[in-house]
């Protein structure tokens, strides 16, 4: 890493420690995703979301009001008012609370990365969009973030499948490296600011495991140094457990000569076959949790503002960091503690131990990645999540809609040439927008509500499509400056979701791909069955052709009737929509 990209990483922070708080950690409570708000909206005049997704008219008014519209294309509204404040869960209170970071415009986040030994599963999937989706959102509000996202690549599995494979363990961990960045790259998240790996940062690790012996919190044997918990009355405090509730099998390594069974280890010795590194204990490689708390320290400090992982890592990764940068360094300090909820299978955790795990490159074979990515933010990303195809057929579904409306929109601008656009916009089409803005800033900044936020464009969607296809919309006046300033600000926020790929129509033809790919379908084999549809309806075969457009309905193909001919499009198949709509 550069010494100028270092420079800018290292946050120095000086605030004091605060005390922890006692409180036990608290139950995630379930947030309403956005498929159940979708499908709300089709049953119920639910009055906490018919404001977002109600098919109600928009106001009448066809007043136009001057908003500076640059070049004709972008909108500027005519007021503005602030942004609300960012409200961020912190696991350490068990409560939202309101984000300041410790150094004004600037934040540092730590997000724990993968253990490279395999392919990640989309619970891996689920903790870097969410982390995403923050980082995203702190660089709309202006904010200056350095996130740092580890790997490490020095850990038992890694050198256990390495055994396995009869490969060189930091080979293989590289390898996997370079993988994940593939399935991050899939998912359209954003590259971190700095990925600091186990094996380029010993010395760092090395130095704070000095730190935490010369003040007496960890002790030494045979080579073997382990952190002393009993050293640290405030362990415990992030996950809420006790120290006689920890018992030694359980996440926690047997070894009859530690002085607490909860002890862990700082250091291992070397053993035959792994790979190790010179150390004041002997040669060894370093515990689990060590690694994170130097490498944090070494580019945000030792307080800085946004610690984060999954759920599952509250015990015992992250109360061992406290513990141990709290014994390297009194003045450590994180402001936040940020955890996602599991994704689940069958209302079980998806893991790879549990070898109830689906990898992201088996899931993006037959869905796209957006629609994977949509699906996930479709629930709120401390609730739990339960994995189904179902809900992935709605997602691509969801995202096929917004981005046909998108292209619909691009088509009726190029058919325009853009001539002759006025600066000014009708009053309702400037209300519909700013409504849009404060809704989706509002649901944001409520700890990061993307279900919410994700169902505020459903409206200005409506809106559009009724402009683009009814006869009275077309008829509107200022129609092209209508459909751009809306356009314009749904694009604006699905790239703050991470939902704006580089060219719309290009995935409207992935999703079409992977639609037929799994019904078992080749294009060339649907343009078949719609021309003896044709053929059937020619000959007044009505049944026939009736019983071809049913058959496609159930798996997921809709045909579109026109005087130019017959057209498709991917949707819900037919006991899917029927499954949800039951829901």
């Amino acid at each position: 890493m550069g010494t100028a990209s270092l420079k800018r990483c290292c946050l120095l922070f000086s605030s004091p420690i605060s005390p922890f708080f006692a409180a036990t950690f608290g139950r995630q409570f379930p947030a309403p995703n956005f498929f159940s708000l979708i499908l709300a909206s089709k049953r119920l005049k639910n009055p906490s979301f018919s404001r977002t997704l109600s098919s109600s008219p928009r106001a009448s008014s066809s007043q136009s009001v001057f908003c500076g519209v640059a070049n004709g294309t972008t909108p500027i509204p005519a007021e503005t008012k602030p942004s609300p404040e960012l409200y961020l869960f912190n696991t350490m209170t068990k409560e939202k609370e309101l984000f300041r970071p410790r150094v004004p415009g600037r934040v540092g986040m730590y997000v724990c990365g993968v253990t490279t030994y395999d392919l990640s599963h989309i619970g891996h999937a689920r903790v870097y969009v969410t982390f995403d989706v923050l980082y995203r959102f702190l660089k709309h509000q202006k904010y200056d973030v350095c996130y740092v996202r580890n790997f490490t690549d020095v850990d038992d599995k890694i050198i256990a499948r390495a055994n396995e494979l009869g490969e060189d363990p930091l080979s293989l961990s590289s390898r996997y490296c370079d993988e994940f960045h593939s399935d991050m790259a899939y998912l359209q998240c954003l590259p971190p600011s700095v990925e600091p790996r186990v094996s380029n940062h010993m010395n760092q690790i090395i130095d704070m495991i000095k730190q935490i012996l010369d003040n007496g919190c960890a002790y030494i044997i045979d080579g073997d140094v382990y952190f002393s918990v009993d050293k640290f009355p405030a362990y415990g405090r992030l996950s809420g457990r006790k120290l006689e509730d920890n018992r030694a099998g359980e996440r926690v390594a047997v070894d009859s000569r530690k002085q607490n069974p909860a002890d862990f280890a700082l250091w291992k010795s070397a053993k035959d076959g792994e790979p190790y590194w010179e150390s004041p204990w002997g040669p060894g490689r370093p515990g689990w949790h060590i690694e994170c708390s130097a490498m944090s320290a070494a580019y945000l400090g030792h307080s800085f503002d946004i610690h984060g992982g999954g759920m599952d890592l509250v015990f015992p990764h992250h109360e061992n960091e406290i513990a141990q940068s709290c014994a390297a360094c009194s003045k450590s300090n994180i402001g936040y503690w940020i955890h996602n909820g599991f994704v689940t299978v069958n209302e079980e955790k998806m893991s790879k131990s549990l070898k109830n795990f689906f990898t992201i490159r088996e899931v993006i074979e037959l869905y796209h990645p957006l629609a994977l990515r949509f699906f996930l933010i479709g629930t709120h990303y401390r609730s739990p999540i339960n994995y189904s195809m179902t809900q992935l057929d709605i997602a691509s579904d969801r995202l096929y809609y917004i981005y046909q409306t998108i292209c619909d929109c691009e088509e009726t601008f190029h058919q325009h040439h853009g001539n002759d656009l006025k600066d000014s916009l009708p009053q309702d089409t400037l209300q519909c927008i700013q409504k849009l803005h404060l809704d989706f800033e509002s649901s944001m900044s409520d700890d990061l509500h993307t279900p919410v936020a994700l169902a505020s464009i459903s409206e200005p969607l409506r809106i559009i499509n009724d402009l683009l296809h009814t006869r009275k919309g077309r008829k509107q006046e200022l129609r092209i400056e209508s459909l751009s300033a809306m356009v314009k600000e749904i694009k604006n926020l699905l790239g703050i979701l991470g939902l704006a790929p580089s060219n719309y129509s290009e995935v409207l033809q992935q999703l079409r791909e992977r639609a037929l790919r799994r019904v078992g379908l080749t294009e060339d084999e649907l343009l078949l069955k719609i021309d003896e549809r044709t053929t059937a309806r020619k000959n007044k075969q009505y049944d026939k052709s009736d019983e071809i457009r049913k058959g496609l309905a159930a798996i997921g193909i809709t045909l579109m009737d026109s005087h130019t001919g017959t057209t498709w499009k991917p949707t819900i198949p037919h006991d899917v929509h029927e499954h949800a709509s039951a829901m």
